[in-house]
């Protein structure tokens, strides 16, 4: 009998939930299984894998394939990183010990790994969370050419920012028509009262 490391979907539609499940290879997706070892919600970010790494390596050195997405799972896992090293000590490399010292290592850094992106994703839904409600006001972006910082830097010589500031002014000025213009007329010095 072929045996099958697979995924078996559970759930409602459009929210699919799955169980990893030991089954016979002739048997249907959602069917009879011998022994359910695990389960995967891809819903979750990031994706939540609850897997029994002892039942599922029990599993691969009886022979059970797995399929491809289930392969993936079980290398992020570290199940096939402990079938490597305990292929290594078979064959005479490493002692048990240090297998299986190498194998816990490798699990703790993997583990840290993850909850550090469980932690960042849970302060992104926060800040998000925030920003709608109106806690936290996004900053304005504005794009300052390089003469304009230059000028306001205090690095410039005096005379070279104010011909910036007179650019800038300029450019930022509407532009008239070719309309005449009118000269303006002196102030006529006026008598005041006192």
């Amino acid at each position: 009998m072929a045996v099958k490391i697979r995924l078996a979907r559970k759930g409602r539609k459009k929210k699919p939930f799955y169980h990893i499940v030991v089954a016979d290879a002739r048997s249907p997706r959602d069917g009879k299984f011998i022994e359910k070892i695990g389960s995967y919600n891809p819903l979750t970010v990031p994706a939540t894998i609850d897997l029994d790494r002892d039942k599922a390596f029990d599993w691969l050195k009886k022979g059970a394939q797995p399929t491809d997405t289930v392969n993936a799972m079980l290398k992020f896992k570290g199940v096939l990183y402990r079938k490597h090293l305990m292929r290594g000590v078979a064959k005479g490399a490493l002692t048990e010990e240090k297998a299986m010292e190498m194998y816990n290592d490798w699990i703790e850094k993997k583990e840290a790994k993850i909850a550090n992106r469980v932690e960042e994703e849970r302060k992104r839904k926060e800040e998000f969370w925030k920003k709608v409600s109106g806690e936290i006001k996004a900053a304005p972006t504005k794009e300052i050419d390089e003469a304009t910082k230059e000028a306001f830097s205090g690095d410039a010589e005096p005379a070279a920012a104010e011909e910036v500031v007179e650019e800038v002014a300029e450019a930022a000025a509407p532009e008239t028509t070719d309309a005449p213009e009118t000269p303006e007329a002196p102030a006529e010095d006026a008598p005041t009262a006192e």
